[in-house]
């Protein structure tokens, strides 16, 4: 699995863990919600910057991204 299908992986995880839409997710970090499931869908790969304000939305840390599921 590459870095890119990780993070898509992980930020769809942490984005239903925490029960929210793509929707409400964009809304309360400022972005588009197309780029958030482009994000999912691996459409785009997310800058260090938009991992930072999406890790900081969903109260985790940016690292959380980058981890493989065992």
């Amino acid at each position: 699995m590459n870095l890119r299908e990780i993070v898509a992986r992980n930020l769809r995880t942490l984005r239903h863990a925490k029960g929210l839409s793509q929707e409400e997710l964009a809304d309360r970090a400022g972005i588009n919600r197309n780029y958030v499931g482009m994000l999912e869908r691996e459409e785009h790969s997310a800058t260090v910057d938009m991992l930072e304000k999406l890790a900081e939305v969903l109260e985790v840390d940016p690292a959380e991204f980058f981890r493989r599921s065992e």
